[in-house]
């Protein structure tokens, strides 16, 4: 099979096409011939060796790529509920192995994208986020109908799919933030954001509002500033840390004055344990999509741009998602 390897920890040159023996299926696994990997900022984090001494996560030489979509290739023993050639959408249990022609992955973490007619590579870029933003509105953050929301880093590949799911689950007002120079008409029309203002200008922008529920995959400044912002007994769901400050801290006592809940969201921890909550999340995610409330801008590159794909990444001046094909661009 064709893919991309990460031949050693390092910046984005270190990824190379190579030729690797095409994997099989194991017993409850499918493996699924790739049209579109979604390139994601864990996928960044991983090939630049962040998270290297992170017990289970993927070690040099190996494919990143956490999101794929595609058909049905072969199941494996005791593998069932698919067919043949069905077109399908998954991330990996490992974090890795996406940016290959063919992947295999558990039959758990596997949807059928079929009588939908979503686009393999919108399906890839907003489904499996989708279905995250449905587990952290709908069973981390108990959001409730008429509540408020507001979003950091509004228009980032992740956060993206958070406004639909929080319109599906009844929230009355979705709000975004975005760094300074984000901000501009086309993007603030495509997603259903109520409102997106510049995250330099946290809190003061806002004007006194608080919000019942806030989604920060941001970290750093934004995530002081969300205490702020938070009305009382309201969630705060960390969901990242974009901005790469690993040493920032949350005053505990604000929390215990304001009745204010923390709580982590990270899809590699929360999945393994809580399996029969991922098929309502992913149709959810896929009744969304299909309704256009998760639309974001989608680049697609051939599998020989994934280098130019990462640089892109760590400019972070990109809005919605680059998807990673097999096929040469045409």
């Amino acid at each position: 099979m064709k893919a991309v390897e990460a031949a050693r920890f390092g910046d984005p040159t270190v990824l190379t096409v190579v030729d690797l023996p095409d994997p099989t299926p194991g017993p409850g696994e499918i493996a699924i011939d790739v049209t579109h990997a979604a390139v994601g900022l864990i996928d960044v984090f991983l090939r630049q060796g962040l998270y290297k001494d992170q017990p289970g996560l993927p070690q040099p030489p190996f494919v990143p790529g956490l999101e794929v979509a595609g058909t049905v290739r072969e199941l494996g023993p005791g593998a069932a509920g698919f067919a043949v050639g069905e077109h399908v959408v998954t991330f990996s249990a490992t974090g890795a192995g996406g940016y290959a022609s063919i992947f295999v992955g558990s039959q758990d973490l596997v949807v059928s994208t079929e009588g939908y007619g979503i686009d393999p590579a919108v399906a890839v870029a907003v489904v499996p986020n989708a279905a995250m933003a449905y587990l952290a509105f709908a069973n981390v953050a108990r959001l409730a109908p008429g509540e408020s929301v507001l979003i950091h880093g509004a228009l980032g590949g992740f956060a993206a799919a958070f406004p639909g799911i929080a319109h599906q689950l009844g929230a009355a007002r979705v709000v975004g933030t975005v760094r300074p120079g984000k901000l501009g008409p086309a993007a603030v029309t495509k997603l259903p954001y109520d409102q997106i203002v510049d995250s330099s200008r946290l809190p003061e922008v806002l004007a006194g509002e608080k919000f019942d529920v806030i989604i920060d995959p941001v970290g750093g400044a934004v995530r002081t500033h969300s205490i702020d912002l938070l009305a009382p007994a309201g969630r705060l769901i960390l969901a990242g840390n974009a901005s790469g400050e690993w040493g920032h801290q949350i005053d505990s006592n604000r929390l215990w004055f304001g009745g204010l809940t923390v709580s982590g969201f990270n899809a590699g921890a929360y999945i393994p344990t809580h399996l029969p909550e991922i098929r309502p999340a992913a149709e959810a995610a896929l009744k969304a999509v299909a309704a256009g409330l998760g639309e974001t801008e989608i680049d697609v590159l051939p599998f020989d741009e994934a280098v130019t794909a990462h640089q892109r990444m760590e400019s972070r001046s990109l809005n919605g998602r680059i998807v990673l094909t097999p096929n040469a661009r045409s």
